[in-house]
């Protein structure tokens, strides 16, 4: 449990003083003189003073702006010292730093805590150590705490299941994992097997699922918030594994192929941390979980499925499987449930990539107010995103001879806004609705990984946003 206080008689055995480069200058008259010689206060810098009797760690800030990111301070800090660091009671100084920005910090701390797979080991949270943070009131260490607490619970989990390997997420291990969620939490779950989900019709679903050696798991979790007056619909792309299926991928760096459920994981994430915060909002989840995989059962290129809403789709390249999962699960959420808002989040398309690299997600929907609200969340949490176009022309690249619409244009250009338009055709006519297509963003350059693995993105912008919209 994470232990905050503001008590400033608390013997400190430990210190963590952040600063910026312009409070340095007058700072270092406190400090040895030679430390001027080996710290700026530079971003991310770290100089450690030890003695006998306690060790203060100098962090830089840098140059404060506006856009500073104090998580990404807090988080490099923690994970790069993770070696160093003692279980001991800590005082933080700041130097003019509002709740916010200080929350923000916090985040970070425990939040770079993480290695995969997630075991507590880290000093933050042993039972011995406790940081000392002075000029908050009780309500402000109370609220610092919970926040922070379920952030890292939900985080957490979302970044352990991508970084799983694939044989440790099959479709049942997923399942067992939901229901025990559903039992902490109290959602109700349903789970669809393979003959359920034909019973409904979730034929494009089921189509990627048809060369699996595993049994379908089309899995619908609820959430109810007390008092609640607004209902979210997520739907999460969940392909435990991608080998392009018959239209194989290649095998450079198809490990990283087990990153294909972070719509999902970004899903599960927020069930959690939501949960723990008791919003006051319903949400309807879907996962529609499979794996993408080469056998004598797979769906083929030419194969026509009639997905769950009547429309038919001419199979081009059994690799835009996404899109084909998250057809039915859009769908379904539609047709059956009445939500306020309807959100999917999907490791879509390699155009994602290619246009916005690791930086942000592509961002796009039919509702203007709704883009706005992401895009600010996305800045307010660094989990940003970039509104992309979605004009009708791009229908046309769509068009086939043999179905209503193909799951791969022949023409290579805008993949990613034809996959959002191809999904438009599935979202039943629903007035607010945004994909979010994050490929480049769940899984990458991490500080706790010599190889790419999960950075945990969706979950606080998600958040984010929920606790904005049941505010208003």
């Amino acid at each position: 449990m994470i232990k905050i206080s503001s008590d400033s008689d608390n013997s400190s055995n430990q210190i963590f003083h952040f600063i910026n480069e312009k409070s340095w200058e007058s700072e270092q008259k406190n400090y040895p003189k030679k430390t001027s010689n080996f710290f700026n206060g530079k971003k991310k810098e770290v100089f450690v003073i030890s003695n006998d009797d306690f060790t203060t760690y100098l962090i830089g800030f840098g140059t404060i702006s506006e856009d500073i990111d104090f998580q990404e301070i807090g988080n490099h800090f923690a994970q790069s010292q993770k070696k160093n660091l003692q279980s001991v009671s800590t005082e933080i100084v700041v130097e003019n730093l509002n709740f916010n920005q200080i929350s923000e910090l916090v985040k970070g701390l425990f939040l770079g805590t993480y290695n995969y797979p997630f075991d507590s080991s880290h000093a933050f949270w042993q039972e011995e150590f406790s940081l000392n943070i002075k000029n908050l009131n009780e309500k402000e260490i109370e609220e610092l705490i919970s926040k922070t607490d379920s952030l890292c619970n939900g985080q957490f989990a979302c970044m352990d299941w991508l970084n799983k390997p694939a044989n440790y997420k099959k479709a049942p291990i997923i399942s067992d994992f939901l229901r025990n969620l559903a039992k902490k939490y109290d959602l109700e779950l349903e789970i669809l097997n393979t003959e359920g989900c034909a019973e409904r019709g979730l034929n494009a679903y089921l189509a990627v699922n048809q060369g699996s050696s595993e049994e379908a798991a089309f899995c619908i979790l609820k959430y109810s918030g007390e008092n609640a007056k607004k209902t979210i619909g997520l739907v999460g792309k969940c392909v435990i594994f991608d080998t392009g299926g018959i239209s194989i991928k290649g095998n450079a760096n198809l490990h990283y192929m087990k990153s294909d459920m972070g719509g999902a994981t970004a899903v599960i994430g927020t069930l959690i941390t939501a949960a723990e915060r008791k919003l006051p909002v319903n949400i309807i989840a879907i996962l529609p979980i499979t794996d993408n995989a080469v056998s004598n059962t797979s769906y083929l290129p030419s194969d026509v499925i009639t997905a769950y809403n009547g429309k038919t789709i001419e199979v081009i390249d059994t690799d835009a499987e996404g899109r084909m999962t998250l057809a039915d699960g859009l769908s379904y959420l539609s047709k059956n449930f009445k939500t306020d808002i309807l959100i999917d989040l999907a490791t879509l398309t390699g155009s994602a990539v290619r246009i916005l690299g690791s930086h942000a997600g592509a961002l796009f929907g039919n509702n203007d107010d709704l883009i706005k609200k992401l895009e600010i969340s996305g800045n307010l949490t660094n989990q940003k995103l970039w509104n992309l176009p979605m004009w009708d022309v791009w229908n046309e690249m769509l068009t086939s001879d043999v179905a209503d619409l193909k799951n791969l244009p022949a023409s290579p250009v805008g993949g990613c806004i034809t996959a959002a338009k191809f999904l438009e055709h599935f979202i039943e006519g629903h007035e607010t609705w945004a994909h979010l297509d994050i490929a480049g963003v769940a899984f990458g350059k991490v500080n706790y990984a010599k190889e790419y693995a999960a950075t945990g993105y969706g979950v606080q912008l998600i958040i984010d946003f929920l606790e904005k919209y049941c505010k208003n």
